[in-house]
């Protein structure tokens, strides 16, 4: 009996050695601990973004761009076609609001009414003196006949009275001489006075007819066949009735040529570099989920921007796809995995195995049999969800993708290399200790 109870205890004893070292030591076992292992094999760079579709070509719907020359810099949209409606040549597509330019437009009727009046009135006026002046000049023309009449009747009078006569008849003469000239001078000045007012009258004219035609294009019909897509304002938002067209871009919607479409997107300006003109894309459609298209990048801006309800700086990439489906429409938001690389034959690990110090040292923490290193690593290239490593881990290597509980105050056992030193991160280390940072 002694001796069942001895083997009894000792059995305890040794379960209690067994519980210890085995849920004590092992940070794996009882737990809820999730662990990945290095892989190693092709590695893609890719750069995962969301962009939204639109022709690559499209015809402008404009409305009057010619506003700015009446000092009309903006008009608001009073109705507009249903997005998506597919009209004809000609067709309605909107309506603008003219009541600013009605009141322009009236005013120059005004205007054009008061230079015809003037260009009437100069005219009469002209007429008249002219007239007077020709009844004049035949006046003193009889004048001058008259005088020599009397003249050639002095010759048989007394010497004075022959002489008195030639002076009469010379200042007749020098009388008509001088009202022929004023003639032509006032002449040559109701030409140019008729000349200015015609002027008036053609430039008013004119701004009167091009505001009739301007007047037209309140009424926005469409240049060619084809299917209307909403214009987006400079934030992005497509403008509606209600909206307001600036004048230096009067454009209230497009006509698209569904022949050749584009992926609309921004990439953040860490990711950018990675990017370039003929990296190939895969491209995903919300709409269509089980829908996979090729594409490659065309065009990466050179200047970036800030787009609303964001910190960041963001360039714009256009995306071309490669075939043509009828099932594509403008608008439709796509998701775009741009392969900015192929490595082949490296190690990597997910990204949520990656930390970091305030002293920039990345590390992991990795299982060594029953306990846990945090080994200090050398990454490299990242994608969404996964970095190179080039030092610290070898394949096969398992680590956690969360902090070990009660592991955080560990200190990181460093890379031989470093002997004291700090060494540089290789390209990609910014962004993961970034990431490491956060979490």
């Amino acid at each position: 009996m002694k001796k069942r109870n001895l083997m009894v205890a000792g059995g305890t004893v040794m379960a209690l050695v067994v519980a210890y070292l085995f849920f004590g030591r092992n940070p794996e076992a009882g737990s809820t601990e999730i662990f990945a292992e290095v892989k190693k094999g092709e590695f893609r760079v890719e750069v995962e973004t969301t962009g939204e579709l639109e022709a690559k070509n499209s015809i402008k719907i404009n409305g009057p761009g010619a506003l700015r020359a009446f000092g009309i810099w903006q008009v608001t949209i009073q109705n507009i076609v249903d997005e998506g409606t597919v009209v004809k040549k000609g067709d309605w597509v909107a309506s603008l609001d003219p009541s600013e330019f009605q009141n322009k437009y009236t005013a120059k009727q005004i205007e054009l009414e008061k230079a015809n009046s003037k260009f009437t009135q100069t005219q009469l006026d002209t007429t008249l003196q002219l007239r007077q002046s020709r009844d004049e000049l035949i006046n003193l023309k009889y004048g001058v006949e008259e005088k020599q009449i009397v003249l050639d009747q002095s010759k048989f009078e007394p010497p004075a009275n022959q002489k008195q006569a030639e002076i009469e008849l010379d200042k007749a003469r020098r009388a008509y001489s001088q009202a022929l000239e004023n003639y032509k001078i006032k002449k040559n000045q109701n030409i140019e006075k008729m000349r200015e007012v015609a002027a008036e009258l053609r430039k008013v004219q004119n701004e009167y007819n091009n505001m009739s035609q301007t007047l037209q294009g309140f009424e926005v019909m469409a240049p060619e066949p084809g299917m209307v897509i909403y214009h987006k304002d400079w934030d992005g938002k497509p403008i509606k009735a209600g909206s307001q067209i600036q004048m230096w871009d009067p454009v209230v919607a497009t006509l698209p040529d569904l022949s050749v479409m584009l992926s609309k997107t921004f990439v953040n300006e860490v990711d950018v570099r990675k990017v370039k003109a003929g990296q190939k894309v895969e491209l995903g459609l919300d709409a269509y989920p089980d829908k996979k298209l090729k594409g490659s990048v065309i065009r990466v801006a050179n200047v970036g921007e800030q787009r609303p309800n964001s910190d960041s700086k963001v360039f714009e990439v256009s995306v071309q796809i490669d075939q043509t489906d009828p099932a594509l429409r403008p608008g439709m938001t796509t998701s775009n995995k741009i392969e900015a690389a192929v490595i082949d034959s490296v190690l990597f690990i997910p990204l949520e195995c990656l930390h970091s110090q305030a002293d920039s040292i990345i590390y992991v923490f990795k299982r060594e049999g029953l306990d846990v290193v945090k080994q200090e690593v050398v990454i490299g290239p990242t994608n969404a969800n996964e970095v190179i490593i080039h030092k610290g881990l070898s394949q096969g290597d398992r680590l956690y993708l969360a902090v070990p509980t009660g592991r955080e105050q560990e200190e990181v056992q460093l890379l031989p290399e470093r002997n004291g030193k700090r060494r540089k991160q290789t390209p990609g280390a910014d962004s993961v200790q970034a990431v490491a940072v956060n979490r």
